[in-house]
């Protein structure tokens, strides 16, 4: 499904003359079809990526950005930080809806709740139940931190 919507998406952008756009989906694209050659060829699965895991490319990518963000702002150079910026904002539109502050803290309660976790020694089952309940809406270094904070007070 994201694939799909990556392929009409760049088909809008190339009508439209939307040049930062073009750029980055055919970024995208070109990281995807690399993940599929490797997927394909280390496991056999002839489908490639799964739409978990192209969601997991998009997230690593605007990880990517957002570190060179900082690269650059340190350097002085807010025209690249600038363009950076844009990319993420085209990566994050094929990205589902991220859970908000609060409902990150609610979901980490919940699991710690069900999973009976008592300290930091039970931070690993946690965030191992947080990922697979949670895997392509939460931003799993917040919820770490709340993990944390409620394990260990």
């Amino acid at each position: 499904m994201i694939r799909q919507r990556l392929t009409d998406s760049l088909k809008q952008a190339m009508k439209e003359r939307d040049d930062r756009t073009v750029r980055t989906i055919r970024l995208i694209l070109a990281a995807l079809k690399d993940r599929d050659i490797a997927v394909r060829t280390k496991t056999g699965r002839q489908d490639g990526l799964d739409d978990q895991e192209i969601v997991s490319l998009l997230q690593t990518m605007v990880k990517q950005r957002r570190e060179s963000i900082a690269l650059y702002e340190q350097g002085a150079r807010v025209d690249l930080a600038e363009g950076e910026q844009a990319e993420i904002a085209i990566i994050e539109r094929f990205l589902p809806q991220q859970m908000s502050d609060d409902q990150i803290r609610e979901a980490v309660n919940a699991v710690i709740a069900e999973i009976g976790a008592t300290g930091l020694k039970d931070m690993g089952r946690t965030m191992a139940t947080l990922k697979s309940r949670h895997g392509g809406t939460m931003d799993f270094s917040k919820a770490s931190g709340v993990a944390k904070a409620a394990l260990s007070g």
